[in-house]
């Protein structure tokens, strides 16, 4: 005779709500589309869910900006009871915007985000702080989340404190490392030239000062250390990645103690990185079809570890979906809030690097750097195109992971673009076909019931 059920928990049922980047710099609450509304509400009924914050939450004395050559992101705290509205509970800041205001604005991030009572994993006070999960007690069960990113400045990894030395605040990093194959003659070609501009001895310099053995190799005959960058000798040219071993093993470590301490584990992921698909012809990112290899080998291993769910975020576009061991890998959801057009200031040196005098306006700025729409994010629907993804689980499974398709304004003007609508009819379709074709490559089927996109996995 089976005992009696004491709590909901016991069920294994849930419902995981993930969207991608959230850029929030003005109000959610005051419009009453019937499309906007039930997104809202389509968040609100999920057991829980997550959104990737890519933003330095502060007050204007909070900081001062760093030198990015994308956008310093800035949200007013008061926003944050926006994004609950919006029916967002728990959020990832393990991301490149966190630091745009350096250790000042990932502080008052934190704190913010604190006393609006959001969790929030993926960046903190030390290394540590920074790795642990955060966690959520819904009816379904106690989630934990775990975030990194492998997109970030050296200086804005978090580190740990000693009894002699204090940690650093910054973010919980996923290091890895590109290299590239070339043909015996080429090596020969790259060799010659470092040794020509001194730089092969520039190294050998460098190894008889302070650095290590692992920021300075030895050179030797199959591969050679050029700028920062391995250069191999194989038969083939190519590009492969490996992930930094001991960032891999700690971020699995608290994964494990994340799945020990709660009912259900989500990894978030944040990469700016892509793979070797398209890596010649594609005139923008628009045309890489695949993530970089590094993120699908630790994305399973996370999975491995005991995640229950991966979402990945960072392009600021939709790629594909993998089911590994009958669990989801959203490789990435692209912009849920993307609102980065319409921040109150800019640096001077924003202005300086399009030869914008003192003078000029955050318009001017934004007109420079985009060519009146005609660059970057502004120029391709496909960067205002997404999706919210909910994951059902039954009796502890996985059953099925249902892709709801946004648009976020594209082609409108500032003032107006960047908030989500849940997409309808051709839009919808064309959202949906974008992610069910690059989801192909993982035999991953995606069927259309209206204008949603369903996996379905078999019990």
């Amino acid at each position: 005779m089976n005992a009696p059920m004491l709590y909901e928990a016991q069920r294994g049922r849930i419902s995981i709500a993930m969207v991608g980047d959230a850029m929030l710099s003005r109000a959610l609450k005051p419009y009453g589309e019937p499309d906007y509304l039930a997104l809202a509400k389509l968040l609100g009924s999920a057991d829980v869910t997550f959104a990737n914050l890519e933003s330095t939450v502060r007050e204007p004395h909070e900081g001062v900006p760093n030198f990015t050559q994308g956008t310093p992101m800035t949200t007013p705290p008061a926003l944050l009871e926006d994004l609950k509205w919006m029916g967002i509970d728990v959020v990832s800041v393990a991301n490149n915007h966190t630091t745009d205001y350096g250790v000042p604005g990932i502080l008052a991030t934190l704190d913010h985000l604190k006393r609006a009572g959001i969790p929030a994993s993926g960046a903190g006070r030390t290394l540590m702080e920074a790795r642990r999960p955060t966690y959520v007690d819904t009816p379904a069960g106690r989630v934990a989340v775990v975030s990194t990113t492998s997109f970030y400045r050296p200086w804005n990894r978090a580190a740990d404190s000693r009894a002699d030395c204090a940690g650093r605040p910054g973010i919980n990093p996923l290091g890895f490392a590109t290299s590239h194959t070339v043909d015996d003659a080429s090596l020969a070609a790259l060799r010659r030239v470092s040794d020509e501009l001194g730089l092969t001895q520039e190294r050998v310099r460098h190894r008889s000062m302070f650095y290590s053995a692992s920021e300075v190799p030895a050179d030797d005959p199959d591969s050679l250390m050029l700028l920062g960058t391995r250069f191999r000798r194989g038969e083939h040219f190519g590009t492969s990645t490996r992930v930094d071993a001991g960032d891999a093993e700690a971020n699995l470590r608290w994964i494990c103690e994340a799945r020990k301490q709660a009912d259900w584990v989500i990894f978030s992921f944040h990469n700016h990185d892509f793979g070797e698909a398209g890596r010649l012809t594609a005139a923008t990112d628009v045309e890489l079809d695949e993530p970089a290899a590094f993120m699908s080998q630790f994305a399973r291993a996370a999975i491995d570890a005991g995640a229950h769910a991966v979402v990945g975020h960072g392009p600021h576009l939709t790629l594909g979906a993998e089911i590994y061991k009958g669990c989801p890998i959203l490789y990435s959801l692209g912009n849920f809030i993307f609102q980065n057009e319409t921040i109150d200031a800019f640096p001077a040196e924003a202005y300086g690097r399009f030869g914008l005098d003192a003078g000029a306006t955050p318009s001017q700025f934004l007109d420079a750097r985009t060519g009146n729409d005609t660059r970057g994010f502004p120029a391709s629907p496909e960067f205002w195109e997404s999706c919210a993804a909910v994951c059902e689980f039954e009796a502890g499974r996985l059953s099925a992971v249902r892709l709801h398709p946004l648009v976020l304004g594209h082609g409108l003007p500032r003032a107006q673009r960047g908030r989500p609508v849940l997409a309808r009819g051709e839009a919808a379709q064309r959202i949906l076909a974008r992610i069910a074709r690059l989801s192909r490559q993982f035999g991953t089927e995606i069927a259309l019931e209206g204008d949603c996109g369903v996996i379905r996995v078999a019990p």
